[in-house]
């Protein structure tokens, strides 16, 4: 996959020195726009918080970035930020080596980058909040073996959580571990219960990233 050279996307927080594993942030944007996308707009400025914690919770062994893509717009048949998202994955493996494990967390549209980049060799965990799942068959290019949490407010009127649950279930069947999380009450955009949004992907995060700290070789 590759990116053009009109319009490029930044990938905040690559930083040098070693790291044992990587998350890689993805925010949320529009159904089609080809409209820059900037680091001020909402729907990124929404997921730096998550961001800064999951920094702060995990340490300097996990190097913890944020995706800008080039467009607001997933852009139809485009899929315009998946070529970004595949793109900041290969950051991560050049700067930190082959294998590095990645998980990655994406809201809304995000949420469906991120199930379309599950293919990536490196990705091997995904936290979905609120996806934007439409066809309900996005997280079949999870594997078994990956792991994968969704979040979801039962209250969400952008995107459908039944829908999110059922594609869940359907990872689950094909031997992913999968969990979904009903958010009582909340909307879309996290705001109801905030807290419990952040602590729930914090432990997962961290979780994560102490498997595979346990599982790396001396």
């Amino acid at each position: 996959m590759s990116v053009d050279d009109v319009a490029a996307p930044t990938l905040h927080g690559l930083r040098s020195g070693p790291a044992d594993s990587a998350v890689l942030v993805l925010h949320g944007g529009k159904v089609t726009s080809h409209d820059r996308a900037r680091p001020w707009q909402l729907s990124a400025v929404r997921m730096v918080p998550f961001t800064r914690m999951l920094r702060r919770a995990t340490g300097p062994s996990v190097a913890v970035t944020q995706l800008q893509y080039r467009y607001r717009g997933w852009n139809g048949a485009d899929r315009s930020p998946v070529a970004d998202a595949w793109w900041a994955c290969e950051q991560i493996r050049d700067t930190y080596g082959r294998g590095t494990p990645i998980t990655v967390l994406g809201h809304s549209m995000g949420g469906r980058t991120a199930a379309a980049i599950a293919g990536h060799p490196d990705v091997v965990a995904l936290v979905a909040l609120a996806p934007w799942w439409p066809d309900g068959r996005e997280t079949d290019t999870l594997r078994a073996g990956q792991r994968l949490v969704v979040l979801h407010g039962t209250m969400d009127r952008w995107t459908d959580p039944v829908a999110s649950r059922a594609a869940t279930e359907r990872a689950a069947a094909r031997g992913v571990d999968a969990s979904f999380v009903p958010m009582a009450g909340a909307g879309h955009f996290m705001l109801r219960s905030p807290r419990t949004w952040s602590r729930r992907v914090r432990e997962f995060v961290v979780d994560q990233s102490r498997e595979v700290s346990s599982t790396k070789p001396e």
